[in-house]
């Protein structure tokens, strides 16, 4: 049915081969995916040759991608990291995104690194804006998500970020289990930030840690039923941060593709 949501998933947490991310949704019975890494292997460090094989693979299985989620600001890379690196990764992905039929690239907003307040606001706003501008160019959609940086705990950051940049090339990523894990109410700052939300990604958290969607106290029901009466039409992520967390070393558990394929089953079944 031409209203039923789109479930996708960053499906790295699964398996590291994209064979293995592939099955995954396969048995789930969906029909979309959100890109980072492969072969432990961010996509945009991937070789020519080995990022045609993944095109070639989700389209010989008939897959839709949602997001390519780049390390542009995140966790790893402060704000005083060689900004050029950014820019590199920009134009390598704006260039896959449109292979893949996709015009959404994640990114955050630069944690610190011993900058003022004022400093590190000015810094993170003059390289988003020109972030986005390049992004324009390109014709792809940066989304900031709620997660590592200047705006990523603050929905009054946040919608300082959109109107300091004015950029129609940069919008917003809301994940519902960041707050839990941050120490904020994520259902709050949604309530502030609902109508510039572009994608989503949906996890659950409690005190203990990640928790199958539904299950923990991140409100996820709450929070998908503010985003539909607010018209939010784009596609559901699961990433359920239960077998990995992406920038901790090591592989998947054991039973990563099992425990991703539960976690989409409580997103598919809160999204009914």
């Amino acid at each position: 049915m031409p209203g039923d949501p789109v479930l996708a998933g960053i499906t790295d947490e699964a398996a590291p081969d994209i064979e293995g991310q592939i099955s995954v949704l396969r048995a789930l019975g969906w029909r979309a995916i959100e890109l980072r890494d492969v072969d432990q292997v961010a996509l945009a460090e991937l070789t020519d040759e080995r990022f045609e094989a993944v095109a070639a693979a989700l389209s010989g299985n008939g897959l839709r991608v949602v997001c390519l989620a780049s390390r542009i600001g995140n966790w790893a890379r402060p704000i005083s990291t060689d900004f050029r690196h950014d820019l590199a990764e920009l134009d390598v992905l704006a260039k896959r995104a449109r292979a893949l039929g996709t015009h959404y690239l994640r990114i955050m907003s630069y944690p610190n690194a011993g900058l003022s307040d004022p400093d590190w606001r000015a810094r993170v706003i003059e390289r988003i804006t020109r972030l986005a501008d390049r992004a324009e160019r390109h014709g792809v959609t940066l989304l900031h998500e709620n997660c590592s940086g200047w705006a990523g705990t603050s929905a009054e950051r946040m919608l300082e970020l959109l109107e300091e940049v004015a950029s129609p090339a940069l919008k917003l990523l809301f994940d519902t289990g960041n707050g839990v894990a941050h120490g904020y109410d994520g259902f709050d700052l949604l309530t502030d930030i609902v109508d510039h939300v572009e994608h989503v990604h949906i996890k659950d958290a409690d005190e203990r840690g990640f928790t199958l969607p539904g299950t923990g106290s991140a409100r996820v029901a709450d929070c998908v039923e503010l985003l539909r009466a607010a018209g939010y039409r784009g596609a559901w992520s699961v990433e359920p941060h239960l077998a990995m967390r992406p920038h901790e070393p090591g592989e998947p558990a054991p039973d990563a593709a099992m425990r991703f394929i539960a976690a989409g089953r409580a997103m598919a079944g809160l999204l009914r």
